[in-house]
């Protein structure tokens, strides 16, 4: 236990001190896990004032205790190619945080997948669920496997496999996955068959993200995107802006991207730019959404297929270039750590007026800064983003009741959880002398109910 000390004109200082030497801690359990620093020094960066008013959270160790998962599962998958080679990847399951109710979290299959990009993901994840106000832990997982090029059979051998070892760790009131980059509605099915098969019982609850048919929620697919958008539309009313008549640039082509164009489109945006990993489309008219619905849901092709259509329209390789595309909205919707520090100061000359996150931490720390020092209206990925989860818990309630919602009732349900968060995000950033700050919000409102459920619990 780390000394705090109690003398008024220092605490503060000794508040800090305290937080940099459990940071420092992590970093030496952790190793050259840079993802995983960076989720843990943005939310220790906000949590000083919350400890100063709060010493119980000291002397309960609430920080040490939180960044260290209750369990970490990692599995070899060995599976057969379509030409009978034996091919081998590495599976993880991060179980981080059961506080609050079993743990939730996506699994991500692609070939960066490792320790430190899950670890990040299950730690952000505690406060993003904690958010919502939906009775779910964090957690998260995946494997280096990348489905892109296999073929239906190859993902459905590999999905086979990766679920003999996780269905171990699993189930409706132990751990509850759902879908993430490289895991749509065909691998949760996989995954989903083989658990049923395994365990000669239909759980319904055991994923989230399921096909309609077996069941799946309405709205699941839209919810990340859509709950994107509906929490900048809360930030931006607060400030005498809207969707309507600005100029929007999403980046990432997949579901979340796609959906929450949709979004802004709906609300009156024109969305000039969105990408893939190999480039980017802009089109100064607005963006055509069914073609990108076509090209990416349907017939699987890079976006840069889309100039065919829309001669109008360029083509440019480099998916970062994407940033120096003007815009009054940037929805940063692809992956972690695509806005760096030179990204922002682009936005920024440019004159963007507000960020939103759609994926998880696609800025890095320094790109943060600058958009807070210079008052750029930003929605941190633990609030924004947590649409997809919320859906994923409204999944959770529709299968343990045996009902379906209509596609209505659980954008409704979605729209007033994102509110809530952007809510309760502002009301913390308040309440701690941050007046705007949603990320210091966000942080500090996910963790409080956390770390009191933890003190409740006791030493465990």
């Amino acid at each position: 236990m780390i000394t705090i000390e109690k003398n008024q004109s220092t605490y503060t200082e000794s508040v800090q001190n305290y937080v940099n030497q459990v940071f420092e801690t992590v970093k030496k359990r952790n190793p050259n896990e840079s993802e995983f620093h960076q989720a843990v020094k943005e939310v220790f960066d906000s949590l000083i004032p919350v400890l100063v008013k709060n010493p119980q959270y000291i002397n309960q160790a609430i920080l040490e205790r939180i960044v260290e998962p209750e369990r970490v599962i990692t599995f070899r998958v060995p599976w057969v190619d379509d030409h009978g080679n034996v091919r081998v990847n590495r599976g993880f399951r991060v179980q981080y945080s059961s506080a609050l109710g079993p743990y939730k979290g996506g699994l991500r299959f692609h070939p960066s997948v490792n320790a430190s990009i899950i670890k990040f993901l299950g730690f952000e994840q505690i406060f993003k669920n904690s958010l919502t106000g939906q009775p779910i832990g964090g957690g998260k997982g995946g494997a280096d496997f990348d489905p892109k090029g296999k073929s239906d059979g190859e993902i459905m051998r590999f999905c086979q496999s990766f679920m003999l070892e996780l269905s171990k760790y699993i189930g409706p009131d132990t751990d509850v996955p759902a879908g993430d980059i490289g895991v749509g509605s065909k691998e949760i099915g996989f995954l989903f068959g083989q658990y049923k098969k395994m365990r000669s019982t239909f759980e319904a609850g055991v994923l989230t993200g399921k096909g309609l048919s077996y069941g799946g929620s309405l709205a699941r697919k839209e919810a990340t995107g859509y709950g994107t958008v509906y929490f900048v539309e809360e930030m931006l009313k607060d400030n005498n802006l809207s969707f309507e008549g600005s100029t929007v640039v999403v980046s990432g082509s997949g579901n979340v991207s796609i959906y929450a164009i949709e979004k802004a489109m709906q609300l009156g945006a024109k969305v000039v730019a969105c990408s893939d990993s190999n480039g980017y489309i802009y089109d100064k008219n607005g963006l055509n959404l069914e073609t990108i619905k076509r090209i990416k849901e349907i017939e699987k092709k890079r976006i840069s297929t889309y100039v065919a259509d829309h001669p109008e329209a360029i083509y440019v390789e480099s998916s970062n270039g994407i940033w120096t595309v003007p815009c009054d909205i940037a929805l940063p919707c692809a992956t972690q750590n695509e806005i760096d520090q030179n990204s922002a100061e682009l936005l920024l000359s440019n004159g963007v007026k507000a960020i939103g996150e759609g994926a998880n931490m696609p800025s890095t720390l320094e790109a943060v800064e600058i958009f807070l020092e210079n008052n750029i209206l930003f929605a941190p990925a633990k609030a924004a983003n947590a649409g997809g989860v919320s859906v994923s818990a409204l999944e959770m309630a529709q299968n343990s009741t045996r009902l379906s919602w209509t596609f209505e009732e659980v954008d409704s349900k979605l729209h007033a959880i994102m509110k809530s968060i952007y809510q309760n995000s502002k009301k913390a950033a308040q309440e701690y002398n941050a007046p705007g700050n949603l990320v210091v919000g966000a942080n500090i409102a996910g963790f409080i109910k956390v770390a009191d459920a933890m003190i409740e619990q006791g030493v465990i």
